[in-house]
């Protein structure tokens, strides 16, 4: 295990850059298959040797080349081989893949606005404990709103609506921009206010603003019985009695219907290429189709905030023991999902990296994952850049 999980080392990264620096020029002697080779082993090992979880599929897409590489099995009584076409319940990768870009969409249109208060899109915002008017848009999307991170809304109540009602009324538990506490309930909240902007559910407004657009026929909230051949188990799962499979992983999201935004996509790795693709390109500002939001990048990049924290505005970026590994830039930017599934985009190099797991099935007590994603990432980097140097440890601006 030591022997094939990279060493980390703590790592920061500055604020608010103009843009990426010109990208780093990627050698072509060979096929993406063949430069790869090492990376893939590793995660071969990992997951077939190590068992670290039952399957995994790899995408990189660089410089206009891409690789799709799967290994190990469905699930436990699943022999197949997962493959780009496999669909990963996406868990926290929901944040940024729809929330996060509907969320720069209506800033875009002039819908929303990051630094109006809260409470005036959603008065009942105003009815928790705490200095509750003072939250802005713009702290859900930092997590620094003074939210908890979480509660059981699956056992508080039964309907939708009321889910969404208790997330959105919550006590605060800090004043806003004190420190960072990654909330789903922020998430939540920040959900509400795109449904009500919108009059659309987020499921509808993904599929037609987002999947449709790019071409991401295989991703969407609630797929259909017809594709369960075709999804990841997740958890066998104690509160709704049985294996989770094609139903979201997420208790909470299972109580708002399945449908939310801070859980409750699946996607594939084929698919995923497409997003992260107009991702890297939007934040490289070149043209995309369709249309990036115009601010893409000033959303990706660490943000200068009180809370001091690593996040850009819904997206992460590399620090400490970042799920990015050592090697990729200090303007990248990406995200995690609990499930096991994670995405870090690099504009300096032009590349993306995707990493779909089920660490969660048939437990999610799996503790020795945690370094998997990291490991991947800079053999990844790596084999394709043999001289990459680790980021600089440099003070965080607060």
């Amino acid at each position: 295990m030591r022997s094939l999980i990279l060493a980390l080392v703590p790592l920061s990264v500055g604020g608010c850059a103009a843009g990426p620096p010109p990208e780093q020029p990627l050698p072509r002697s060979a096929a993406l298959a063949t430069r790869l080779a090492p990376a893939v082993r590793v995660l071969d090992s990992l997951i077939t040797t190590e068992q670290l979880a039952p399957g995994a599929v790899l995408a990189v897409t660089v410089g206009g080349e891409r690789l799709v590489h799967g290994t190990g099995r469905l699930g436990l009584d699943d022999a197949t081989i997962p493959d780009g076409g496999t669909l990963y319940d996406m868990a926290s990768l929901t944040k940024v893949i729809a929330l996060t870009t509907l969320a720069m969409m209506a800033v875009d249109e002039g819908r929303l606005n990051l630094d109006t208060p809260v409470a005036e899109y959603l008065p009942d915002f105003a009815r928790g404990l705490g200095p509750k008017r003072d939250v802005l848009v713009r702290d859900l999307l930092l997590h620094d709103s003074g939210l908890p991170a979480h509660r059981r809304l699956w056992e508080e109540t039964v309907v939708r609506n009321g889910a969404i009602l208790r997330s959105v009324t919550s006590d605060l538990h800090a004043a806003p921009g004190r420190e960072m506490v990654y909330s789903d309930l922020g998430a939540i909240t920040l959900m509400a206010i795109l449904e009500q902007l919108y009059h659309t559910r987020i499921d509808r407004l993904f599929d037609d603003r987002l999947a449709k657009p790019l071409g991401m026929v295989r991703s969407r909230f609630l797929p259909p019985g017809s594709w369960r051949r075709a999804i990841a188990p997740t958890e066998q799962d104690p509160w709704r009695g049985r294996m989770l499979h094609g139903e979201v992983h997420d208790e909470n999201a299972s109580r708002l219907g399945g449908v939310s935004g801070h859980a409750g996509l699946f996607s594939t790795a084929d698919d995923l290429l497409k997003f992260v693709e107009w991702a890297k390109a939007a934040a490289r500002r070149e043209v995309t189709s369709p249309a990036a939001p115009s601010g893409f990048q000033s959303w990706t990049v660490t943000q200068d905030h009180p809370a001091g924290s690593s996040r850009g505005l819904g997206w992460d970026t590399p620090s400490g023991r970042s799920s990015s590994g050592t090697l990729m830039s200090a303007l990248s930017f990406g995200h995690t999902g609990f499930t096991g599934t994670s995405i870090w985009i690099d504009p300096t190099r032009d590349i993306a990296i995707v990493l779909l797991t089920n660490r969660v099935h048939p437990t999610r007590n799996t503790p020795n994952f945690s370094l998997v994603r990291a490991a991947v990432a800079d053999a990844v980097i790596r084999a394709l850049w043999p001289d990459a140097e680790p980021r600089e440890v440099a003070p965080r601006s607060r």
